[in-house]
């Protein structure tokens, strides 16, 4: 049984393979769809490359997947020919996309393999307030609604950031705690199960209009201090 989780580099893909660990499912490998598509409507785009180092630094398999051409047809088919290369659980992130839940479901019916969405339907102030407390170095890399300013980005999500959001929203900012509207995306570049951190050596920032991107064009994996090594005799 292979157990298979869809991942973006974002908090909500990697932290759902992390409770699928706790579930007992360890996972076997990082899968990315990567599309051609910059505006694809089924999967996430900004910072593709960097699954890799979260894989390798989580000791995991990493798998991408290209997805050729536009449109929901090229999209789908690639999806499917991802969760036909093994059998066992489907662990994806989603916490209130119907459109990619659904059809996540409708492929993964089809290739006859079970999905685990732990996030799916939870509350978004609690489901992100795991996520921090579980110890993920969250960055904030694209930015796409008006009341979230371009200094946001490359930010940590923290409570305080967090807290800061959920002002904004009660203010009418309108703004999904989650990120789960597009309003913003992240990447992990720390977890306490990654064996190194992930250091950034050069990003691009593009802002323009009511968007801004941190492209990440170089990084590597740093070495963390061991948490449990002692020094002298016994």
């Amino acid at each position: 049984m292979t157990v298979s989780a869809l991942v973006s580099g974002g908090k909500d893909s990697i932290y759902a393979a992390y409770l699928a660990e706790t579930q007992g499912w360890p996972v076997d490998e990082l899968v990315v769809l990567r599309p051609e598509d910059p505006e694809s409507m089924m999967f996430h785009t900004p910072n593709l490359d960097l699954v890799e180092l979260q894989a390798q630094s989580w000791r995991k398999r990493y798998r991408a997947v290209h997805v050729p051409g536009r449109g929901e047809a090229e999209e789908l088919a690639a999806l499917t020919e991802a969760l036909s290369d093994g059998r066992g659980w489907v662990v994806a992130g989603a916490i209130e996309s119907s459109y990619q839940w659904t059809r996540l479901l409708r492929v993964a019916r089809v290739v006859g393999r079970p999905v685990f969405a732990p996030l799916w339907r939870k509350d978004p102030v609690r489901a992100v307030r795991y996520e921090i407390d579980a110890g993920l170095d969250i960055r904030l890399v694209h930015l796409a609604a008006e009341s979230l300013s371009s200094e946001l980005l490359g930010r940590r999500l923290d409570l305080e950031l967090l807290a800061e959001l959920e002002r904004r929203n009660r203010a009418g900012a309108r703004v999904h705690i989650a990120g789960e509207g597009g309003e913003y995306e992240t990447l992990v570049v720390d977890a306490p199960f990654f064996r190194e951190r992930i250091e950034i050596d050069l990003a691009e920032r593009e802002v323009g209009g009511s968007t801004a991107r941190l492209t990440v064009r170089k990084a590597h994996l740093v070495a963390k201090p061991d948490r449990f090594h002692t020094t002298g005799a016994a």
